[in-house]
């Protein structure tokens, strides 16, 4: 930056920057050196929307050139979400299950499952006939699940994902039993009610059929299709 011409300062000498001019010039050699040594594509959390601005997904921020995205990965505020989610990672990392050989030290609980496709579902819409709350049931076929094998769920971000371009308005119902395909559903991304009789699961060993239901905190619920998304 050029401070030779600044009020008080010598013809061929440089001025005294501000804190602020200061800061804007470390941040433009920030971004530079990011533009020669960074692959952009290689960022697991960066992301071009369908308006042709850049997000972070991890930090969850706006950006109007990749420039800017790549200053943001310099800053403060993404490194330490970058820590926070490293550290989270060896959390889950330590927490897992480990078997230990004979002759050897713990090692790490591994299964080798060949997938043999997705199940088949059904999903209906419900309501409750008395607070008139709208819900969905998902009924999941399972005839080839493994003997030692519970089917799980979980709700997911459309943020964790990366098959469609996330948004706010919609969350994901992911189930799973090995040695299936793990499958997947779009639903409202509304508050889940979690009192008694609103969400329950149950699995039926005998008919191999894994049951869920839920209903919406919002009353309100709008037609849309249910389907699964990968």
């Amino acid at each position: 930056m050029d401070f030779q011409n600044r009020v008080g300062s010598k013809t061929g000498g440089g001025g005294v920057a501000s804190a602020s001019e200061s800061n804007v010039n470390r941040r433009e050699r920030l971004r530079k050196l990011a533009l020669e040594t960074i692959d952009i594509s290689k960022d697991p959390y960066f992301m071009k929307n369908h308006l042709g601005s850049y997000e972070c997904k991890l930090c969850l921020t706006l950006h109007t050139n990749e420039g800017s995205y790549l200053a943001h990965t310099q800053g403060k505020k993404h490194q330490t979400n970058l820590a926070r989610r490293a550290a989270r990672d060896a959390q889950d990392a330590s927490n897992a299950p480990t078997v230990t050989g004979p002759n050897q030290g713990p090692l790490q609980a591994r299964r080798n499952i060949i997938k043999i496709g997705r199940p088949g579902y059904k999903v209906t819409k419900v309501r409750d006939p008395v607070t008139r709350q709208m819900g969905l049931l998902f009924q999941v076929q399972l005839p080839q699940i493994a003997n030692d094998v519970t089917p799980r769920h979980r709700f997911m971000s459309a943020y964790e994902q990366k098959i469609e371009e996330p948004t706010k308005t919609h969350q994901y119902l992911l189930i799973a039993a090995e040695p299936y395909e793990t499958i997947s559903f779009k639903v409202q991304s509304k508050e889940i009610d979690q009192s008694q009789g609103k969400f329950w699961t149950y699995w039926d060993k005998d008919s191999k059929q894994f049951s869920l239901q839920f209903f919406f905190k919002n009353p309100s619920f709008e037609n849309e299709n249910i389907a699964p998304t990968n």
